[in-house]
């Protein structure tokens, strides 16, 4: 007990400097009376904080310049209490001067075994957060403990020189998945040496040795060892996690001179990696200066960590920043990219296929198989990465390096993976389309509620979901690829309510019972495939782990066993005998590759191999089946085992004879075996050792029995690292299966996203749409055509709308109408058909017709980005400009309200010039809303090309007056007037956006709106002046020339001739004011326009002139 209490008390009384006690002299008092008169000086600090040292120590000064106080030796033996309270009232010595450090370290710190091996791995992984396995809990130091202990809310302490605290072992796998989540790079050192080895060992004096064993982010947590497989993966099970790279160089150097940093067009790669699906995705593109390509991509990957490869444009860093914001937990890690100059990215690729190509710890009864695997897998490979561009192959390079120091560079071995960001086949959104259609996300909250992805996705599996997530960003430009997955979709619906249909068609002959036999067995089958995967672990990650060897051996048996029982249940639609059970070509091809008997037999091979019970209860022991030469180590291991507990068993025959007693067994106590039980009064030899006792009984365990088991218990240590050898190198041996199970476990993806797209076509009612011939003109067809999501939301109270534009004729719809009418609802729905169908998908229509597109973009919608220092007008602008560049004749390209963000005139300008560009040099399919009737002058120039639609509506009065006491003008209370909105959109252009309506369904106070209401009054009165006044003065001298022609012909005077003119502007005034009042659809228009009719009437019959025509005139 003096040991704990000892330390308890150094927390206050710390002995003193050696430099600061006087120097031994003859004269010193005798040894005796030194321990009697200690000299004591001590730190005590109300302040927590002060007390609590870093965990780096850094300089301090020297002993001889530290100002200690001490107190004089007493002349007695004082107290203990005494001495505290003497130190207690002392100042302080070692309280920080206002010029030295506050968080320094003690000089000369002594630390403790534990703290050194603390201090050195500290020193080698600096950027980590490291947990230290002490004992039966895992430790954290420093600003590690501190860290630790915010994220997880536990206790953090101080323990001799550091801040430390704690967690259970096992509870691992949740404590660092938070810490990961939380944006950490988190390290976990292991001990690498067990106690019996310890014992045995030259080091049984020194601490356990210790050191990194794995290391863990948010892109490599899923595919880390110990982290994965016991169906608690993290939020990214189904979204992924990638890890994206990105490089750039300049491709047109700007003028540096002038201040302009980076440049206006950049080429820029990219390679992102989902570790725990082996999934690698590259790409090279140009981009512009506000790197719209390059969002995009990271839109559309929503990665979880982020690689720079610098150096980077400032530009560049700006967005990649900004997306992994404070909120995000996005990990971003800087690295720098001189070292790949002049082809040394490229030798760092070869050099890692190299290394995997080196490797020889495989069994060696499958050398030859072995060797042809490895040899496809290493010419593929290589052919891949010469295919690449430059940057992407520096991307990788980087990525290579990086993940290294996880050990999880050998999935990037594998060639068959590698696949374009962006290819002929497939379509890629941009993200302004992506954001703007909430394709993947809403625009509320940022969540998958409300997103064309949660309306589509049915799947069962993990897997399953991804795949599909990748189906819906970009969705195929090929006619045939899409006619085949609308057929593969097409039957399996078909199946699912075929059943009815069966017993009606029971008596059929020949093939045609066959056909329908079977049609309700492919549903039903296909179901119970996909419902067992989805309740087994995720197989994609699986083998993907081992692949990196990190995956226990439970996981594995779950993984291969529902491979295999997937295979032999789809087997059982014998497809590959009769090509007439499942007619769709794709449907065949894909139960064909995940139901291989190739794949059956590796995986019941590979099963065959292992104990499932002791797998199960982590018994790596007895986990392998080693028979005739199979895992020779192992059975090495497993004899020598045998041997030391046949020659410990055998003890018990000699002390049977040594006390006389036949009956005499070993027995076991709380876990303490061979343990021999005698009466207390029996006599035993003096080198026993009594381990426990009861009153009438004594339990020993005789020296010879604790040699023995001492070497038993290292037999089992060398089997157990055996076993471990031997298990690293099975896993090692599945990569030569490793691109066939990955085939059938795509095939199987692409199965539960054929199935989620029928599931969509039987629930909703939706019609397959038909595609035209790529050599047809483009066209759009769609009747009854709905939103996916609101009508999911709305049921049958959405209003459904015709679409109708062709090439040859109609081809861009200008949209007008009431705000809150439908305009952008009816727009958005045409775009989400036309990605739904290249999906591949049944749409929400009656029926559909449409030409494949090879692009759709999008334009809706204000924002601004402060961060990146650009306003609300200029990205409307940067978004235009996209479209401009990127659009084609094949295109759809939908814009909503373009010009807000400045004035009328110029927002006008440039809305009409930008949809005049679009139709006369890219004549693309256009739907285009505005409330700026001037750009449906466009009509005239574009005739027949260009239509004005409006959603209709429905409006109703009430005869309520507000007069504005500082004006002449009286109108009626909008208030009063309700619209009706219709939705529905029909031809024809509407000149009211009804926007007080929408202020007073915003609630703003009345008196605002019935001010705004007289504003705005008066504001059209003095437009239609300004038009009216505008359309005289250009046609008053022609007027004027024709009237004096004619005077000289006929003898009128000019004076007469004006004074008939005169009157004519008078009546074309008051009949154009009697018109607008007929026309006007709000009361407050119509009430101003009677009343200026009125006035000119007066004055017309009273002889007064018109002031408009006064005016004209100039009096």
């Amino acid at each position: 007990m003096g040991k704990p209490k000892q330390q308890v008390i150094s927390r206050f009384f710390a002995p003193k400097s050696s430099s600061q006690n006087p120097p031994p002299s003859s004269s010193s008092p005798p040894r005796t009376l030194s321990k009697l008169l200690p000299k004591i000086s001590a730190t005590v600090s109300f302040s927590p904080s002060k007390r609590l040292p870093t965990l780096t120590p850094s300089s301090s000064p020297s002993p001889k310049k530290t100002k200690t106080l001490a107190i004089p030796t007493p002349p007695s033996n004082p107290s203990l209490h005494q001495k505290f309270l003497s130190k207690l009232l002392e100042p302080p010595s070692c309280f920080p001067s206002p010029s030295s450090t506050p968080q320094s370290l003690p000089p000369n710190p002594k630390y403790t075994p534990l703290e050194q091996q603390v201090l050195e791995l500290k020193s080698k992984y600096p950027d980590v957060l490291l947990m230290i396995e002490v004992g039966y809990r895992y430790r954290f130091f420093g600003d590690d403990a501190e860290n630790a202990a915010r994220v997880l809310g536990i206790f953090a302490h101080v323990d001799r020189n550091f801040l430390t605290a704690s967690v259970p072992t096992f509870r691992l796998n949740f404590h660092v998945r938070r810490l990961v989540g939380a944006g950490y790079k988190v390290g976990v050192v292991k001990q690498t040496e067990t106690a019996a080895i310890k014992a045995h060992g030259s080091n049984r004096l020194a601490p356990f040795s210790r050191g990194l064993s794995a290391l863990y982010t948010r892109s490599t947590i899923e595919a880390a060892e110990d982290m994965g497989g016991d169906g608690e993966e993290g939020p990214g099970a189904e979204s992924g996690n990638y890890l994206v790279c990105v490089v750039e160089k300049e491709a047109l150097v700007g003028n540096r001179s002038c201040g302009i940093e980076g440049s206006f067009e950049v080429k820029i790669g990219v390679l992102a990696v989902e570790i725990s699906t082996g999934e690698v995705i590259h790409g090279e593109f140009s981009d512009n200066g506000m790197r719209s390509g390059l969002e995009a991509v990271i839109l559309s990957l929503s990665p979880a960590e982020i690689l720079l490869g610098e150096p980077l444009s400032m530009a560049t860093e700006k967005l990649l920043l900004a997306y992994a914001g404070p909120s995000s937990n996005v990990r971003v890690e800087r690295t720098s990219r001189d070292c790949f100059n002049d082809g040394g990215a490229l030798a760092e690729v070869m050099s890692l296929y190299e290394s995997v190509g080196d490797d020889t710890l495989i069994a060696e009864h499958d050398t030859q198989v072995m060797d042809m695997s490895k040899e496809e897998n290493h010419h593929i490979g290589i052919e891949g990465i010469m295919s690449m561009p430059e940057l992407a192959v520096q991307a990788l390079a980087l990525t290579i390096r990086y993940l290294k120091q996880f050990g999880l560079e050998r999935i990037l071995s594998s060639g068959a993976s590698f696949r374009p960001f962006s290819s002929t086949f497939e379509m890629t959104l941009s993200a302004n389309t992506l954001h703007q259609l909430e394709v993947l996300k809403n625009n509320a909250d940022g969540s998958m509620e409300g997103s064309l992805f949660q309306a589509m996705n049915h799947t069962c599996t993990a897997f399953g979901s991804r795949l599909f997530k990748h189906w819906v960003t970009h969705p195929l430009c090929d006619r045939n690829s899409i006619a085949a997955r609308l057929d593969a979709v097409s039957e399996i619906a078909e199946s699912m309510g075929s059943c009815r249909g069966s017993q009606n068609e029971i008596e059929l002959e020949g093939d045609n019972l066959c056909k329908v036999l079977v049609q309700p067995e492919l549903d039903n089958i296909l179901s119970s495939v996909l419902m067992m995967l989805g309740k087994s672990p995720d197989i994609q990650r699986g083998i993907t782990r081992i692949v990196h060897r990190t995956a226990t051996a439970s996981e594995f048996i779950g993984v291969i066993e529902a491979v295999l029982t997937s295979g032999k249940q789809l087997q059982n639609l014998h497809v590959e005998d009769d090509e007439k059970i499942v007619k769709s070509a794709l449907l065949r091809r894909l139960i064909c590759t995940a139901s291989s008997s190739t794949i059956i037999t590796h995986a019941a091979k590979l099963l065959s191999c292992l104990n499932k019970e002791a797998a199960e209860q982590r018994d790596v022991l007895n986990l392998f089946i080693a028979c005739g030469d199979q895992f020779p180590e192992v059975a090495r291991g497993r004899l020598a085992v045998q041997m030391e507990e046949e020659k410990l068993d055998s003890l018990i025959y000699q002390y049977r004879k040594q006390l006389g007693m036949r009956n005499l067994e070993f027995m076991s106590v709380s876990g303490t075996t061979h343990l021999i039980e005698l009466p207390t009064d029996a006599r035993v030899p003096s080198n026993w050792v009594k381990v426990s006792s009861t009153k009438k009984t004594v339990r020993y365990q005789p020296p010879e029995v604790l040699t023995a088991l001492d070497k038993l218990l290292l037999a089992k240590e060398e089997l157990a690292v055996a076993c471990r050898t031997t298990w690293d190198n099975f896993l090692m041996g599945f990569s030569k299966y490793y691109a066939q199970f990955r085939a059938a476990v795509q095939a199987l993806a692409a199965l539960d996203c054929l199935h989620s797209l029928a599931i969509l076509s039987r629930n909703q009612n939706y019609v397959r749409p038909v595609f035209v011939n790529s050599d047809e003109p483009s066209q759009i067809h769609i009747t009854s055509g709905r939103h996916p999501v609101l009508e999911s939301m709305l049921g049958d109270n959405f209003v459904p709308n015709d679409t109708n534009l062709h090439e040859d004729g109609e081809y861009c719809q200008i949209v007008t109408g009431p705000n809150m009418g439908g305009k952008s609802c009816y727009i958005r729905q045409v775009a989400l058909i036309a990605i739904m169908a290249q999906v591949g998908s049944f749409v929400p229509a009656s029926s559909a017709k449409l030409h494949v597109f090879d692009g759709i973009y999008t334009r809706m919608g204000a924002s601004d980005s402060i961060q990146q220092g650009r306003s609300t007008f200029f990205e409307e602008l940067s978004e235009a400009s996209h479209i401009v560049h990127n659009c084609s004749s094949h295109s759809l390209v939908i814009i909503d309200e373009l010009g807000r963000g400045t004035s009328t005139h110029d927002g006008v300008a440039i809305a009409y010039a930008t949809l005049h560009y679009l139709l006369k040099q890219k004549k693309c399919m256009v739907l285009f809303v505005t409330h700026y009737p001037k750009i449906l002058d466009i009509q005239k120039e574009f005739e027949g090309s260009v239509g004005a639609y409006h959603v209709s509506y429905l409006t109703s009065q009430k005869p309520f007056k507000i007069t504005d006491s500082k004006s002449e003008f009286s109108v009626g209370e909008p208030d009063q007037g309700e619209v009706t909105f219709l939705y529905k959109v029909v031809c024809g252009a509407s000149d009211k956006s009804f926007g007080l309506n929408v202020a007073r369904l915003a609630q703003l106070p009345s008196s605002c709106i019935a001010r705004a209401a007289i504003v705005a009054a008066k504001l059209e009165a003095e437009l239609s002046e300004r038009v009216g006044n505008g359309a005289q003065n250009i046609e008053m001298p022609a007027q004027n020339e024709r009237g004096r022609n004619y005077s000289k012909s006929t003898g009128f005077s000019y004076s007469e001739y004006d004074r008939f003119e005169n009157f004519g502007e008078v009546c074309h005034n008051l009949l154009s004011c009697i018109k607008s009042a007929l026309d006007d659809a709000e009361p407050m228009n119509i009430l101003y326009a009677l009343k200026d009719a009125r006035e000119l009437a007066l004055k017309t019959v009273s002889g007064q002139p018109s002031s408009d025509t006064m005016e004209a005139k100039g009096v």
